[in-house]
């Protein structure tokens, strides 16, 4: 089978980038899955015409032996292998989680070491997308942005994101930035899917669309919720991620799961489909990111970009979701 998407790109915020409706999340490398795996599921996701892949320096701390740069490495690996493939991706990575002694936050010294050795891992010249993973109450937020600008006339960073940011300090670091001459935050990460949906609509949405920010959400399946894989809690125990996913099995969850049925029902497609078609559908957003670690899963995530969802859909969705 040739999956191939024939869903436009989006102009991410105010920057000169242009993704599809739907942004690769490479946490999963060196995780769940091996290298060779990792190649096959970009080479999967790229050849559908999808260009946008995110990581991050900080992935896969969790997992034991690991020690942060395990996903770049891979990424890295798999650009070298085929030179053609830097200029067909947006390429999205980020700076901030802790990862040892004096290896955290966004003071400029760690923010300048921090790019160096991620575009080594990479085996780039340039990131297309660096975001702030966290915010640092330790750093001032000019600090921060100098650090940027410097990359930035380096050639080495093309735009600059918040991930993880309240609207209070959005609004400080673009204080800041407008008053100092600086770089700006274009592209904000939220958090943001059919279950976890306050915490961007409202005053942070409000802030995307006055400030033209790009939108990246994440955790666009709610951890797999959304998938309809997990349905009570003997299901948890299906995958490395379930223990964090016992908190939505409860009365609206049930019915978000409900409704992603009967929609997937009525377009021969899955759960997984339809809420991340919903994410693609909301006002605001650019793209959510999604995972995978098959092939199999990949075509899953290009059929998401390919699902048009009925007025009827939606409202079911939004019935469904709707906090009581």
């Amino acid at each position: 089978m040739n999956l191939r998407t024939n869903v436009g790109k989006r102009k991410l915020g105010r920057t000169d980038l242009q993704i599809a409706p739907l942004v690769f999340g490479c946490n999963v490398f060196g995780w769940t899955v091996d290298t060779d795996t990792s190649f096959n599921l970009l080479d999967r996701f790229i050849g559908a015409g999808l260009n946008a892949i995110d990581t991050a320096d900080m992935y896969s701390t969790w997992v034991p032996g690991n020690q942060g740069g395990e996903s770049e490495t891979i990424i890295g690996q798999w650009l070298k292998a085929d030179a053609s493939r830097r200029e067909k991706i947006v390429l999205i990575t980020k700076v901030g989680a802790p990862l040892g002694p004096d290896r955290s936050g966004l003071s400029a010294k760690r923010i300048i070491s921090a790019a160096e050795d991620s575009l080594r891992r990479l085996q780039t010249d340039h990131i297309d997308l660096y975001f702030s993973h966290y915010p640092d109450e330790q750093t001032p937020v000019e600090e921060t942005l100098r650090a940027y600008e410097t990359l930035i006339q380096q050639g080495k960073v093309r735009a600059i994101g918040a991930s993880n940011h309240s609207t209070a300090q959005l609004r400080e670091a673009l204080a800041v930035a407008a008053d100092a001459g600086l770089p700006r935050y274009d592209v904000l990460q939220p958090e943001y899917n059919l279950y976890d949906r306050a915490g961007f609509e409202d005053e942070l949405r409000d802030m995307a669309l006055n400030q033209n920010f790009g939108v990246i959400s994440y955790y666009s399946l709610a951890s797999g919720f959304l998938s309809g894989k997990y349905r009570s809690k003997g299901d948890l125990g299906k995958s490395v991620r379930g223990g964090g996913i016992e908190k939505y099995l409860d009365a609206r969850g049930m019915r978000i799961l409900a409704a992603l049925d009967a929609v997937a029902k009525v377009h021969n497609a899955q759960p997984a489909e339809v809420a991340l078609a919903w994410v693609m559908t909301r006002e605001g957003v650019t793209a959510p990111i999604a995972s995978a670690t098959s092939v199999e899963q990949v075509d899953s995530l290009i059929r998401a970009t390919q699902l048009v969802l009925t007025p009827a859909d939606l409202a079911l969705l939004e019935n469904a979701s709707a906090n009581a």
